[in-house]
């Protein structure tokens, strides 16, 4: 086992617990009742707030600032809130994780997700693993994320919307409502046009498995409920369920069949 190596210019915590591997750079901070787990790596000025919770082999960039207080007007900074993150994350230069508004809520992160330059993850949002978030995409607060989503650069998700796993979002638009698992979505106005193929064939997700996502896209666009014919797996089961699930927002509909290709 090797012990924290932390740069004598940074300012670490007595209260924060240091996991063995982990480096600290020069004039890194660290706050007080934070975590990191072991063999993570804080680079020079990168900032860890008071009140986070980190797993292991996690690297923070430069000046990007984990944990700040969230951007809620009514928030009280006695507060006891936290951000809680897993394992293998990468946060680039100037990303922004704010934590929870609520006395001991989290915002949460999940394993293996990577955060490009100026990302943005506000108050008490819920990010699944393996998400990829280009430069400067935001999440408003309360917003859900599942899993292999990818944000274009500069897309921006309004507060309380649900994205669902595996859905590309299109770079430089607002999302306001919710959006479909499995789906691509962009344009103007704003509507999924089609499987997210490239994504879902990456993942592994083939064969009958695509053909059943296929077919329920088909439902979708015309605007039919999912029917009982449709190939029941793993991702049509998790696709039912989410339709079935509140949504705050509503859903994003689809780009007119007759302007846009088949799913396959």
């Amino acid at each position: 086992m090797t012990s924290p190596a932390i740069h004598p210019t940074a300012l670490v915590a007595d209260s924060a617990n240091i996991g063995e591997g982990t480096t600290i750079g020069p004039y890194a901070i660290v706050g007080e009742q934070v975590t990191v787990g072991e063999n993570c790596q804080l680079d020079a000025h990168a900032i860890i707030r008071s009140h986070v919770r980190m797993g292991a082999h996690n690297r923070v960039h430069a000046h990007a600032v984990l944990g700040g207080l969230p951007q809620d007007l009514s928030f009280q900074p006695e507060t006891v809130s936290w951000v809680e993150i897993g394992d293998h994350n990468e946060f680039r230069e100037g990303v922004t994780i704010s934590r929870a508004t609520k006395e001991n809520q989290a915002t949460r992160i999940g394993n293996h997700c990577y955060f490009m330059n100026n990302a943005h993850v506000a108050h008490d949002c819920l990010v699944g693993d393996n998400n990829i978030f280009a430069t400067s995409a935001t999440l408003g607060g309360y917003v859900e994320v599942g899993n292999r989503v990818f944000f274009g650069g500069g897309a921006m998700v309004h507060q309380f919307c649900r994205i669902g796993s595996f859905a590309m979002i299109a770079g430089v638009i607002g999302i306001r409502k919710d959006v479909l698992p499995y789906m691509l979505i962009g344009g103007t106005p704003v509507r999924h046009y089609r499987l997210n193929s490239v994504g879902l064939r990456r993942a592994g997700i083939s064969g009958e498995r695509y053909k059943a996502l296929s077919q329920a896209f088909r439902y979708l666009k015309e605007n039919k409920p999912l029917a009982d014919d449709i190939i029941e797996t793993v991702e049509t089961i998790h696709l039912r369920g989410w339709l079935d699930a509140n949504s705050k927002r509503g859903i994003y509909g689809f780009i007119d069949a007759r302007k846009t290709k088949d799913a396959d």
